[in-house]
Parts: C-alpha cells; sequence; structure tokens
C-alpha cells in the first residue's frame, strides 16, 4: 500500500461528527474519496472535487441516499482540512451552507497567517 502523503483534519469535532452522521451510502463516498486525497492530494477534479476559489473547495458526495458536500481548505505541510458537511436537498447548495464553510476558512487563514 502505498504511504500517505497528506493528511486529514477537521475544523472541529463537530465537523467530524456531523461527517460521520451522514447517510450510510454518502458516508461510503467520502471514506473512498477521502483516502484517495490521502494519497494523490486534494485536487481529485469534476465530478469529485471542484475549486471555488480563495483556497474553498467541494468534495462531491452522490451516492444511493442523496448527494452530500463537504467543504475543505488546504494548509501548509500537506493537509487538508474539512470544514463543513450536509446533505443536498436541492439542486443548487444553499448560500448559508456555503457561507458557514467560508466563514470557518477564514478563521483558519487567520489564525495561519
Amino acid at each position: 500500500m502505498t504511504a500517505n502523503t497528506f493528511t486529514v483534519e477537521y475544523y472541529n469535532e463537530r465537523v467530524e461528527a456531523d461527517i460521520e452522521a451522514l447517510p450510510m451510502t454518502i458516508a461510503a463516498r467520502y471514506i473512498v474519496l477521502m483516502r484517495r486525497m490521502l494519497v494523490v492530494g486534494p485536487n481529485l477534479g469534476e465530478p469529485h472535487t471542484k475549486a471555488f476559489g480563495g483556497g474553498l473547495f467541494e468534495m462531491r458526495l452522490k451516492a444511493a441516499e442523496g448527494i452530500g458536500r463537504v467543504f475543505f481548505c488546504t494548509r501548509v505541510g500537506r493537509r487538508i482540512v474539512m470544514l463543513h458537511s450536509f446533505v443536498k436537498k436541492t439542486d443548487k447548495t444553499p448560500p448559508h451552507e456555503r457561507k458557514i464553510a467560508e466563514q470557518r476558512l477564514k478563521e483558519i487563514l487567520n489564525e495561519n497567517p
């Protein structure tokens, strides 16, 4: 097995718990993509990941139970930080879900300029 070249961290314990609580098939998809990110890095390309600019990215999770999203950023030292997750109920990402991720990203950037 290839050694991990990246690490995954969580903004806080609540984010980790929310991801673990995703519906089973969405959570399984998260695990598959997250493990791939550990080896090859966060840019898996569409349809798996998408860049929003300003350092914010989303992991796109499509599964039998619906569609989930996990916002993340990258940090120095090959660290991937999971910021926020949710299950989509509409075609478009609700603005308040993205705002949560953007605020958390801003906090991380302010802590580590």
